[in-house]
């Protein structure tokens, strides 16, 4: 692909409502906005018409709170994150493996591509969770096991003489760990020095990440106290220039497709269609799925959730249900509720009618790897399945971009490239 190709957008059948979930999304980040806002405005209009402390009545003091209720305030706050670094065994596994915001396939192109969305080359390795707190540094991997524990150059990350942050100072960084080079690429920051960035655009966090994280020297060399190194990934606006430096552009990692983040969504845990992933054989060494001996099989597999019900289901919230086993079956082949089973789609396809799944052709295989979390996502599953017969092609991302239907005001958000 080279910069100055210019092609007609191909309008491709609709297989989700991917892009209905992306305007959904926006909406209600918005509308969140403006409760936490009506909610600000009304407690300072409540504290300003207070009456002065002398001629305010006395109060008698609050009955205590019975175990019952103490026990529902406490599961309706939201997990104190400094406290979760904390979690050990399996309660810090399905707590950390719950927090990664995670991105879906992209299998329909966004409206508004190179105006609302940055795109980088996605660094091939682990995805995991950096948090530093408490002077030390642990990696999670995305199904909640520790990957590293190491003193780094975070703040509060090791018991250095010259350690930086308070004794309460903790920060969570989203990367990807390089084995090649033995480096943690940083993608996204959720917390900074305990100050939390879940609330803000991504725009915002990774102008923030670009301006703070060099700060710490924890860009440098590894050292006794600071035994890997952290990197920021290029990110580019996602106009015409920008996706062709993150597709072709030369960067210091072995590339695993490219990330296209929505400049206005907030870290939102679990997967979003506000975050996309996509690849093809250019930028990617695993666009197919392999089995557990590394080779393409002839038919596609998928992973999927058994419910209570005997549906089979995605890891979407809500589900995508795929099949149904009889309960006699589940008896004899001991499986029960929550169980994740690998399935092979035969000849019969998958049939999808106005981008909803009506029917799917499944063959049971057998159970998932233990090691695995989640079932897949919806848009994995469509994303293999086109790349077997009609792949998204580079091209079409650059056909969307140059569209005429696609043009409009651009918003006034500049660009942001951390180069590390």
């Amino acid at each position: 692909m080279a910069p100055h190709d210019l092609r007609r957008a191909y309008k491709r059948p609709a297989i989700s409502d991917q892009q209905r979930r992306r305007e959904l999304a926006l909406q209600r980040q918005e509308q969140a906005r403006r409760d936490v806002q009506l909610q600000a405005r009304r407690l300072a209009s409540t504290l300003l018409s207070l009456p002065p402390e002398h001629e305010q009545p006395s109060e008698p003091e609050p009955e205590p709170e019975s175990a019952s209720e103490s026990k529902e305030s406490e599961s309706d706050v939201e997990f104190d994150l400094r406290n979760a670094s904390k979690l050990r065994g399996t309660e810090a596994r399905k707590w950390f493996a719950r927090q990664l915001m995670l991105p879906e396939w992209m299998i329909d192109v966004p409206n508004r591509l190179p105006h609302d969305w940055y795109v980088f080359a996605r660094p091939s390795g682990k995805r995991c969770f950096v948090v530093s707190s408490d002077g030390a540094t642990i990696s999670r991997q995305r199904n909640g096991t520790v990957l590293h524990r190491f003193p780094s150059a975070l703040p509060n990350g090791s018991r250095s003489r010259d350690g930086s942050g308070s004794a309460q100072s903790y920060s969570i960084l989203d990367c990807i760990f390089h084995e090649m080079d033995q480096t943690y690429y940083v993608i996204d920051m959720v917390c900074w020095r305990g100050y939390s960035l879940y609330d803000c655009t991504a725009e915002f966090r990774f102008f923030w990440l670009s301006s703070k994280l060099g700060e710490t020297g924890a860009c440098e060399a590894p050292s006794h106290y600071h035994r890997y190194r952290f990197s920021f990934v290029p990110v580019h606006n996602c106009d015409q220039s920008g996706l062709y430096s993150a597709y072709a552009g030369a960067v210091p990692y072995v590339k695993d497709g490219l990330l296209f983040y929505n400049k206005h969504a907030h870290y939102q845990p679990g997967n979003t269609p506000l975050a996309l992933v996509w690849k093809d054989e250019s930028c990617s060494q695993y666009v197919i799925d392999t089995d557990n001996k590394g080779q393409v099989p002839s038919h596609q597999q998928v992973v999927l959730e058994l419910q209570g019900d005997g549906n089979v289901t995605t890891s979407d919230d809500p589900p995508v249900v795929f099949g149904c086993l009889e309960s006699d079956f589940i008896q004899q082949s001991g499986l029960h509720s929550g169980c994740l089973l690998r399935f092979a789609i035969g000849d019969g396809g998958l049939s999808v009618v106005d981008g909803k799944l009506e029917k799917a052709d499944l063959h049971f295989l057998g159970k998932s790897n233990r090691a695995r979390a989640f079932a897949d996502t919806y848009s994995k599953i469509m994303f293999q399945n086109m790349v077997r017969q009609s792949p998204l092609k580079i091209d079409d991302l650059v056909a969307s971009i140059n569209s005429p239907d696609d043009e409009g005001n651009r918003p006034d958000v500049p660009e942001v490239d951390m180069v590390g």
